[in-house]
């Protein structure tokens, strides 16, 4: 990566941070010239807190006559408060208190009514969203307490029908969640599409009673903070997408803890606009301990899942001072060719790009045996990719067959950690990969491993620097490259056990240059196979 561009990556997420900060206060504080407001208590509006009472209609009028007067604040007191859909309006405060529960109803009949909505100055439309909390077009909202939405999605496992969400939230500006509990949605938790400036914090979800059970679901959105969240779900837990040709874009996601039995922390799969200028960091990710997978694998799939899959742009992507515990591939990045368009009618996009990314201080435990990939498409290659500071420990176990493996392409295959089966590298298998930099790794096995530590296959400009990964005897190389255009390695130790250590292979295989490294030991240096020659390293 030119790691020049890193500073200005730093200063446009410092930015990021300081313009959402600015337009995130209370809602019920920017109604001109008005005190916080608390409308009339929804019981007095007919609600009847014992969970099996419906109290669409006050919780509904409750928001209106907020709306009427300008915004405020609506609170739902404790107690459990059965609904259907509530379409939320700008400028509200919604406050679940300490012990309340705004429960969704078991009933598909009461998700998606029909609702006009004219907010951000727009002329009335119609719109309606199976959710338990939806809006469009509004402005300066927040949905904050110490209370919970139950979704009752066990009630919604049928894919054929209705499954509606905890909160959908659409073309909104300054919208802040905190401090809520979220439980049990029929589909994805939450939802919010087309947002600019979003703050979601300290929330905590738990997720896993229904197919397609994600924790928190950003979409095309600008300008988005989540901070201090736990999210525990089924599928994939906190994840970028973009259902459009418009990209997330301004994201930060830090201190947050997150376990999935799919991908914990996912940047994709939809990707129609992309991702760009996004920051992960200080979060912990861990396998679910306290459910049974539906989807997925009990362990968890990826711990990182960074995909471009359906043509837009990733780029200037950093994660960081990130611990990893009990997945089953830590790191996964792919560049490939479903091809998903997003819009009636549009052609299928072509193929996206993969750049400036930077992975750096992970620390990951008791990852499974297939390994971690960084795979592009020939032709496509990902570009201008920094892992340092990278500890990772495999279960291990491979075999030399293994390690001899060919993989697929799958190019147009859904993209998943697991998609190319055991690799043949136990730490990182690398293919069609531009400027990339591997500082301060450290790959280890649990078992005795017989294939590779490291491989790259048609990588341009490899550089590997301070390589921590042992052989063990009988193993193969611990770094092999396989039409390898230019590679640098250095600082480098090799153990006893290593034969060889570094093994090239490949009539394109050239320019790879030693220095500072410590071979001696190794029952052998370098092996060379399938038209690479000793001409190729330097010095000689």
């Amino acid at each position: 990566m030119n790691e020049t561009k890193l500073p200005r990556v730093a200063a446009m997420m410092l930015t990021i941070l300081l313009a959402v900060s600015q337009a995130h206060a209370d809602p019920a504080e920017v109604v001109a010239g008005k005190e916080p407001s608390v409308l009339g208590d929804i019981r007095e509006l007919g609600a009847v807190g014992d969970g099996k009472t419906s109290c669409t209609a006050a919780i509904q009028k409750a928001i209106d006559q907020c709306a009427a007067r300008g915004g405020g604040i609506v609170r739902l007191p404790a107690g459990i408060w059965l609904t259907g859909t509530v379409y939320l309006e700008s400028n509200l405060t919604l406050v679940l208190d300490k012990d309340c529960t705004l429960l969704g109803s078991r009933q598909h009949e009461d998700y998606a009514r029909p609702r006009t909505m004219s907010g951000l100055g727009a002329k009335p439309a119609p719109f309606r969203y199976a959710a338990i909390l939806a809006g469009t077009d509004l402005q300066n909202v927040t949905i904050r307490g110490e209370g919970t939405i139950n979704g009752q999605g066990d009630a919604f496992r049928d894919k054929s029908k209705t499954r509606p969400k905890n909160i959908y939230l659409q073309n909104c500006r300054n919208v802040t969640i905190e401090g809520i509990r979220l439980r049990d949605a029929g589909s994805w938790m939450q939802h919010y599409r087309h947002c600019d400036g979003l703050s979601i914090r300290n929330i905590d979800v738990f997720n896993h009673v229904a197919y397609n059970n994600d924790g928190l679901n950003v979409d095309s959105c600008r300008n988005v903070r989540i901070e201090d969240c736990r999210v525990d779900s089924d599928d994939d837990g906190i994840v970028l997408k973009s259902l459009s040709s418009t990209p997330c874009h301004g994201v930060v996601i830090r201190n947050c803890t997150v376990s999935s039995h799919c991908n914990a922390i996912k940047l994709g799969t939809e990707s129609g606009g992309g991702f760009q200028e996004i920051e992960v960091t200080g979060c912990t990710v861990h396998s679910p301990r306290k459910s049974q997978k539906i989807y997925g694998a009990q362990r968890g799939l990826a711990g990182i899942a960074l995909e471009i899959v359906d043509g837009g742009k990733l780029e200037n992507v950093t994660v960081s001072d990130v611990r990893i515990d009990g997945v089953t591939a830590p790191i996964f990045l792919r560049l490939g060719n479903r091809a998903r368009s997003y819009g009636s009618g549009m052609p299928k996009p072509g193929v996206g790009t993969f750049q400036n990314v930077v992975l750096r201080d992970i620390v990951a435990e008791n990852a499974s045996e297939v390994g971690c990939s960084i795979t592009g498409l020939p032709g496509h290659p990902i570009r201008n990719v920094v892992l340092e500071n990278v500890q990772i420990s495999f279960d291990g176990g491979g075999s030399k067959d293994q390690a001899a493996r060919e993989i697929p392409e799958r190019a147009e295959s859904y993209p998943e950690s697991t998609m190319f089966g055991t690799l043949p590298a136990y730490g990182l298998y690398c293919r069609h990969v531009e400027d990339l930099t591997l500082r301060n790794v450290q790959l280890d096995t649990r078992r005795p491993d017989l294939r590779h530590a490291v491989l790259a296959d048609d990588v341009k400009r490899l550089r590997i620097e301070a390589l921590k990964a042992d052989g063990v005897p009988g193993a193969e190389a611990v770094i092999r490259l396989v039409q390898v255009d230019g590679a640098e390695i250095r600082r480098c130790k090799a153990s006893a056990t290593a034969d060889p250590f570094l093994l090239l292979e490949g009539d394109r295989t050239r320019q790879v240059v030693l220095e500072e490294n410590d071979l001696a030991v190794a029952a052998r240096q370098i092996e060379f196979r399938g038209g690479a020659s000793a001409q190729v390293v330097s010095p000689p």
